[in-house]
Order: C-alpha cells, then structure tokens, then sequence
C-alpha cells in the first residue's frame, strides 16, 4: 500500500476518534417524568396501578393508591433509578384493609 495513502487513512481514524461525540440526550423534567412513568408502567409489580408522577427541577413527586406497602415501596424505587432524579416523595398512598 502506497505510504501516503496510509498515513491518510491513519490520520482520519485518528480524527474520528477524537472527534468529540455526540451530545449526551437532554435530561429535563419532562424527560424525567416519561422516563419514571414507563418505568412504573414496566413493572410487574406496580404496572397496573395508576400513579401520578410530577416533577419538578428533578424532584419527582408520586401519588396515587397502591393495594400494598411494599407496592409503595417499589414504586419510590423504581422512581429513584431515573437518571436525572434528585429527590423522590412518596405521597402514595397504601389502602386500608377494611
């Protein structure tokens, strides 16, 4: 191979990979929220329950009625596994057995 051409070709893989990559995806609220919601409507655990998810400057905050403490549990979880959320309350909640 010619020597010229294979320093051009080194030059540019050497280019493309110091290439600064692409901008890492916005995290706003509104991200955060699609992001906890499809997370909570994922799960096997809480994914049938119908919590309300707000936030605000990356404080999530849940409510909604959940048959069981440990369904409250996990969804606060779910929430806090979210890139991008600072804080979580938890105003879900747990259904008394009457």
């Amino acid at each position: 191979m010619n020597p010229k051409i294979a320093i051009a070709l080194l030059a540019c893989l050497l280019f493309c990979a110091l290439a600064p990559a692409k901008d890492p995806p916005v995290v706003n609220d509104d991200t955060i929220t699609d992001q906890v919601r499809v997370s909570l409507a994922s799960d096997k655990v809480v994914g049938v329950l119908p919590f309300d998810v707000k936030v605000k400057d990356g404080v999530v905050t849940l409510t909604g009625t959940a048959d069981t403490g440990s369904q409250k549990s996990r969804a606060e979880k779910l929430a806090k596994k979210v890139k991008g959320v600072k804080q979580v309350l938890n105003n879900i909640t747990v259904k008394s057995k009457a």
